[in-house]
């Protein structure tokens, strides 16, 4: 029997129990979906995360002193260790372009045109680099030394009227104390600008650590200095100065250019000085802190680390499915082995070999598993395109898995038919012909 005539009879049997067929094939397209659907949405949020890091991303650095036991993200229990001339001292080391400090600092509420919204994690001190350029909607950087400041949206756009470029916004400190600044800029997104913040939507207010944080902390200077940077420092977790210098919470260390090698080497070379004992840094870290340095990009696989062991569950839960599914194909030509007993006998009498009964049967087993992985991989395609809308990330469709889809559809049609196809082979003509 020629292979076009078993597919034309093997669908001609589909058809005529459409229902049952239909029933039959839905563990595979659970299965295959959701595969496919989860694959769909972790490549996409991998490549909005990573094209979210720009070539002068690539080449940061970012630090900080914790517990090597402790979980979590990045900054997860760390502590305020790096201090001014660490910062100065990294910054001239070599393979190190520039190093600068990032500190949150605690405040009371954000004042614009007389209208006050309580806020008290929307202050971040950081060097004018933590604001690259290509995530300005409008305006520039903020300078070193002067009192200016970049906003993002959320906090340009929580007041009745939206802050522009040139507005100043004041700013209330925990103690009560105040300080002005003049906007230059505003980000393209509320998202956080580093690993550092994450990749919720918060509201930021981000200023030059001189003179918003570096100033004595003993003077009484205007801004964030003095008592004030005193109070922030200690709230952020330990101490909040070697001498009179205050401390940063985290570094962000510039390498010369995005290249592996000059990462690794400014790498190297800021952590030889960090732990060494000429850093002010190796007064506070002791025996129980320990300095981490990671790129975006390795801060990231964390993250890719938590996709993959999810989408392996995932995958756990969909092979059950496929078993289910495959159990239910098997079942269903075992059924239609019993109910055709007596049309296997008449073609058997008429002259069908053994292998034309197999093939017929394992053909039509074939096609309910490749109809279920075209469906499923059909609604997998459609689920994961709905999601990566809702979320608002670039789409990426997995291709290899589409194809794996069909070639496990075909697999489980393959394995699950074959006993139904050896036992109708193996039907005696006689007595199939003598079955009422």
């Amino acid at each position: 029997m020629r292979p076009l005539e078993f597919g034309r009879l093997a669908w001609r049997a589909i058809r005529s129990h459409r229902l049952r067929s239909a029933l039959t094939t839905l563990g595979i397209v659970i299965g295959i979906a959701a595969v496919i659907a989860f694959v769909t949405l972790g490549a996409s949020l991998q490549a909005g995360l990573v094209g979210d890091i720009s070539p002068d991303d690539q080449r940061n650095l970012y630090g900080w002193a914790a517990d090597p036991d402790t979980e979590g993200g990045p900054l997860a229990g760390a502590q305020p260790v790096f201090s001014q001339n660490d910062l100065d001292t990294v910054s001239e080391r070599d393979g190190v372009d520039a190093a600068y400090g990032y500190m949150p600092i605690s405040t009371q509420a954000l004042a614009y045109e007389g209208e006050l919204t309580p806020q008290s994690d929307a202050l971040v001190a950081a060097g004018p680099p933590y604001i690259r350029p290509d995530t300005l909607e409008e305006g520039r950087q903020f300078e070193m030394g002067e009192r200016e400041a970049v906003i993002n949206p959320a906090v340009a756009g929580q007041f009745e009227e939206t802050i522009s470029v040139g507005d100043e916004l004041t700013i209330a400190l925990q103690g009560g104390q105040r300080t002005t600044v003049t906007v230059v800029g505003i980000t393209d997104t509320s998202e956080g600008l580093s690993p550092f913040e994450g990749f919720e939507p918060s509201p930021r207010v981000y200023v030059p650590t001189d003179p918003y944080y570096t100033e004595e902390v003993e003077g009484a200077t205007a801004g964030l200095g003095g008592e004030n940077a005193s109070e922030n420092g200690s709230s952020a977790g330990g101490g909040t100065g070697v001498g009179e210098d205050a401390l940063f919470l985290a570094i962000v260390v510039q390498a010369e250019s995005a290249d592996d090698a000059d990462v690794d080497r400014a790498r190297e070379s800021a952590l030889g000085y960090l732990e060494s004992d000429d850093s002010d840094a190796s007064e506070l870290l002791g025996d129980e802190l320990a300095v981490t340095m990671q790129t975006s990009t390795e801060l990231l696989q964390q993250l890719q680390d938590v996709l993959d062991l999810l989408q392996s569950f995932i995958v756990g839960i969909a092979a059950i499915s496929l078993v289910v599914g495959s159990i239910g194909i098997a079942n269903i030509m075992l059924v239609s082995v019993t109910e055709r007993t007596r049309e296997i006998g008449i073609m058997k009498a008429v002259g069908a070999q053994n292998r034309d009964i197999l093939g017929l049967f394992l053909t039509e087993a074939v096609v309910l598993g490749v109809i279920g992985a075209i469906l499923g991989t059909a609604l997998g395609l459609l689920v994961g395109y709905a999601g990566t809308w809702y979320i608002d990330i670039p789409l990426v469709y997995p291709y290899g898995y589409v194809a794996l889809a069909i070639a496990v559809g075909v697999l489980v049609g393959v394995l699950s038919g074959l006993y139904p196809a050896w036992r109708a082979a193996r039907t005696d003509p006689i007595d199939a012909l003598r079955y009422e």
